[in-house]
């Protein structure tokens, strides 16, 4: 069996960044482990330890809506993921690695969707675990965010959102961030009919959706404004073919 892993920093990174991916691969065979940095307890909602038990059970959930086989939660402070010893972070990837046995490995891009440090973070330290481990290393994919994809989808909902509503996408008050400065993907995916399904995921992701745009989004438009993935093969890692090459709808830069 194929198998593809995905390190991400908090709960629902997953599923905005490459939900349509991960559902895919699940529904043609591929083995699909995550490995989330966080458990996202400092986001907003009140207490840590509440919260971050909240958003585990909602990375499960999410999972679950996608296909995800393995979910391991790791511990690190929320946020703080840029100032803890790069050793103790690879040496989690590492066993990841060894214990999953990846033939695809995909991560933040190096703008962390929208610059995110934690994201950066994992981003760097990620790279650093694929590039040490040579002619043994798996394909490492990074994933980006469609630029203008977030500013269209909060002008799309609008109208649809309760009044009063933030404009945030994640609690993040500039739409534009997201793929702003990302590098340019040499793949896209098009998540088709499994959108609406990576919508979902999104959802359940209660304590930062709800009442927001992914909340206001229907079914129906979250194939324009969710469906393309960016992608760019890293420059370290496995040079082989991998089954993630026989999904890419669309070669070249992303333009909206």
């Amino acid at each position: 069996m194929p198998s593809l892993l995905a390190i991400f920093a908090h709960p629902d990174d997953e599923s905005l960044a490459c939900g349509g991916l991960l559902a895919r691969c699940s529904d043609e065979g591929v083995r699909v482990s995550l490995v989330c940095m966080t458990r996202g307890e400092h986001g907003p909602g009140g207490d840590p330890d509440v919260l971050g038990a909240v958003r585990a059970r909602e990375l499960r959930a999410a999972a679950g809506v996608l296909g995800i086989q393995d979910v391991v939660i790791l511990e690190h402070e929320d946020g703080m993921l840029p100032w803890i010893e790069p050793a103790t972070l690879e040496g989690d990837i590492i066993a990841a690695v060894r214990r999953f046995r990846p033939d695809v490995v995909v991560t933040f891009d190096e703008d962390g969707l929208y610059g995110h440090p934690d994201h950066v973070a994992v981003h760097a330290r990620t790279t650093a675990v694929v590039e040490r481990l040579g002619a043994a290393a798996p394909v490492l994919v990074y994933v980006s965010m469609p630029r203008g994809a977030m500013r269209e989808l909060i002008e799309a909902t609008s109208e649809a959102r309760a009044p009063g509503a933030g404009a945030s996408v994640l609690g993040v008050p500039d739409p534009d961030a997201f793929g702003g400065f990302a590098p340019a993907p040499t793949f896209l995916l098009d998540a088709g009919d499994l959108a609406a399904r990576k919508l979902a995921a999104l959802r359940c992701h209660r304590t930062q959706v709800a009442g927001g745009p992914f909340d206001a989004l229907k079914d129906r438009e979250a194939l324009r404004l969710l469906g393309t993935e960016c992608y760019r093969r890293a420059s370290v890692g496995g040079t082989a073919p991998a089954f993630i090459d026989a999904l890419r709808t669309t070669t070249g830069a992303a333009s909206r």
